[in-house]
């Protein structure tokens, strides 16, 4: 089981199980919801429970993805592709060791121009097949 929330605690969430290796996303979309990369680890939308649904907020970023933040604090919390049974969760929010490492960077061909990519982890241009 693994625990996390946002910056100010009115959203806590659990996820059953491992988790798999995260993605950094450096979409421009991800890089403006986040505030610069976000890394995310996809779970099993079953294997997710979140408490004080009411203070997420959902943005409509485009047709079949969906972000959820704090509406009280702004923590960048999920990346929801609406049409999937996974849920994209946001690292950082997460409280307990993660026990995994980042698997991938995607969408590396529209990444900010401010920083470098030096880690060795593979990258995409976009987004790897799935």
């Amino acid at each position: 089981m693994h625990k996390g929330s946002c910056l100010c605690g009115a959203i806590t969430f659990e996820v059953e199980g491992e988790l798999s290796g995260p993605d950094a996303c450096h979409c421009s979309m991800c890089r403006k919801h986040s505030g610069h990369v976000f890394a995310s680890t996809d779970a099993p939308k079953s294997a997710v429970t979140i408490h004080g649904e009411d203070a997420v907020t959902w943005h409509q970023s485009s047709e079949k993805v969906r972000r959820g933040f704090c509406s009280i604090c702004g923590s960048s919390l999920f990346w929801d592709p609406i049409f999937r049974d996974w849920i994209g969760i946001a690292m950082g929010a997460l409280d307990t060791p993660s026990k995994t490492h980042l698997a991938v960077h995607i969408f590396v061909a529209d990444k900010g121009d401010y920083y470098d990519i030096c880690d060795g982890v593979k990258q995409y241009e976009g987004a790897p097949s799935r």
